[in-house]
């Protein structure tokens, strides 16, 4: 007669491999729902800077002037230098930075020798106001018809455009994610760029002016001998420090 051998370690190794699966699938459940929520709070975060989600847009455009000299003129009329003096001031008040003067003289004219005498003095009247030669581009531009063809100057300036609001897609009475409105802080940013007086100051730091030459000299000839550097104040200038009780 046969007997039969059962084999009693089988059913526990199933059910370890079973257990050691659930496990694993549990594990990777809790994983996912981990990445989805980091990502959720980084997206959140990321909404938070009004300057990013409406920024304002700083571009440069050409600032044009024309002057118009007629044939056989004797150069620039008092008010024309006038305006070439209020023109340079104002390209150099608006922080153009590398941007030159460019004078555009016509060519193939009845008026281009007049023309040509005029951008000699213009060149003239933007070296007394401080521009160097580099700082000054002179180019010809060909004009069809004839007649007589403007002087142009011009310089590349910066403009400011701020955001597009208005945008309530939302419904602000229910905010799960305690998350800032689409239009937060647009009317802000939108402001900022209609009230700023140079637009180049939102891209960084002003272009430096010269130093004053004198005083800087003067305070290192005394920092050299050993002498005070700073101003010498008044009687009425000084601190009593005497005893106001006696």
């Amino acid at each position: 007669m046969t007997t039969s051998i059962k084999t009693p370690v089988a059913l526990p190794a199933f059910r370890k491999t079973a257990r050691a699966v659930m496990i694993c699938s549990a594990v990777l459940g809790l994983a996912g729902c981990k990445h989805n929520d980091e990502q959720g709070k980084v997206a959140g975060w990321a909404l938070v800077d009004p300057t990013q989600r409406h920024p304002i847009t700083v571009s440069q455009q050409p600032q044009v002037m024309t002057l118009n000299v007629t044939r056989g003129s004797g150069g620039l009329s008092p008010q024309q230098r006038a305006q070439v003096f209020g023109f340079a001031d104002s390209s150099r008040a608006s922080d153009a930075g590398n941007s030159r003067l460019i004078i555009s003289a016509p060519s193939g004219t009845s008026n281009e020798i007049a023309a040509m005498s005029a951008v000699g003095e213009i060149r003239s009247l933007l070296s007394e106001r401080g521009f160097s030669e580099s700082s000054i581009q002179v180019e010809v531009y060909r004009q069809e018809g004839g007649g007589d063809g403007p002087i142009k100057v011009s310089y590349m300036r910066y403009i400011a455009e701020g955001p597009q609001c208005g945008h309530w897609s939302e419904n602000l009475a229910y905010n799960p994610n305690n998350l800032p409105h689409p239009n937060l802080g647009c009317a802000t940013q939108r402001n900022v760029a209609a009230m700023v007086a140079n637009p180049a100051d939102l891209l960084g730091p002003r272009t430096p002016g010269d130093r004053d030459s004198a005083r800087r000299d003067d305070s290192y000839g005394k920092y050299i001998a050993g002498d005070s550097t700073t101003s010498e104040r008044s009687k009425d200038e000084r601190v009593d420090t005497s005893d106001q009780t006696k």
